[in-house]
C-alpha cells in the first residue's frame, strides 16, 4: 500500500465514522425531546382531567358564595368541593408564564370564610403555550351555547372548555400538543 492509499483509506473510514456518530447523537437527542415532551403531554393530560373534574364540580362556597368567582381569558377561580370532605374549597387556576397553577384555600373560621392569600399552590402543567400561541385556555358559554367574552356575566356560565398547548421547545421538533376537554356545571343546571 502507497501512502495514498493509505491517506484516502484513513480518510474516509473517517468521514464513514463521523457520519455514524453523529447519526446516532442525533438520534438520541431527537429521541430525548420526543420522550420528554410526550412525559409533559402526559402530564397535561392528567392535569386538565383534574381541572374538568373540578370544573364540573363547582358548587357554592360555605360562605354562600356563587359558584363562579371570577373568569378570564388564562384564569378561572370558582368553589368545588375536590377532597369529599364536609367543607368547599375555594379553587383558583391561572397562568403564569408557561406554567398552568392550582391554587387551593380551605375555609376556615366561624362563621366560615375564605382568607385571602391563603393558597395552597401546585403545578397542573408547565410548558404550556396558550400565550404565544395567542389561544385562550378557558373559554366559557351560557345556556344557549353562546360564547361568554365579557368576563365579568359570571352568573351566565354553565358550560367551560379547557385549552392547554404544549410544547417543551419551541424550535425543536415535535410540534406543539394541543389538548382540549370541557365541564358542564352540574350544580347549576336549574338555571338552564
Amino acid at each position: 500500500m502507497t501512502i495514498i492509499e493509505m491517506v484516502v483509506t484513513i480518510a474516509v473510514t473517517t468521514m464513514i465514522l463521523g457520519a455514524i456518530v453523529s447519526s446516532v447523537i442525533f438520534f438520541y437527542t431527537t429521541n430525548t425531546n420526543v420522550v420528554e415532551q410526550s412525559l409533559h403531554i402526559n402530564s397535561a393530560r392528567r392535569g386538565i382531567e383534574l381541572t374538568v373534574r373540578d370544573i364540573r364540580e363547582a358548587t357554592y362556597g360555605d360562605d354562600g358564595s356563587f359558584p363562579i368567582i371570577e373568569m378570564g381569558p388564562t384564569s378561572f377561580s370558582f368553589y368545588s368541593d375536590i377532597d369529599r370532605d364536609t367543607f368547599t374549597e375555594r379553587i383558583r387556576y391561572y397562568l403564569d408564564g408557561t406554567n398552568l397553577y392550582k391554587g387551593i384555600t380551605n375555609p376556615a373560621g366561624n362563621p366560615l370564610s375564605y382568607p385571602a392569600g391563603d393558597d395552597e399552590v401546585s403545578l397542573v402543567s408547565d410548558a404550556v403555550r396558550n400565550d404565544e400561541e395567542g389561544v385562550v385556555i378557558f373559554q366559557y358559554y351560557d345556556s344557549s351555547g353562546t360564547e361568554i367574552t365579557d368576563y365579568t356575566q359570571v352568573f351566565d356560565v354553565v358550560f367551560v372548555t379547557v385549552t392547554l398547548i404544549i410544547n417543551i421547545n419551541p424550535v425543536r421538533k415535535p410540534d406543539e400538543f394541543t389538548l382540549r376537554s370541557s365541564a358542564t356545571l352540574r350544580n347549576l343546571k336549574e338555571n338552564l
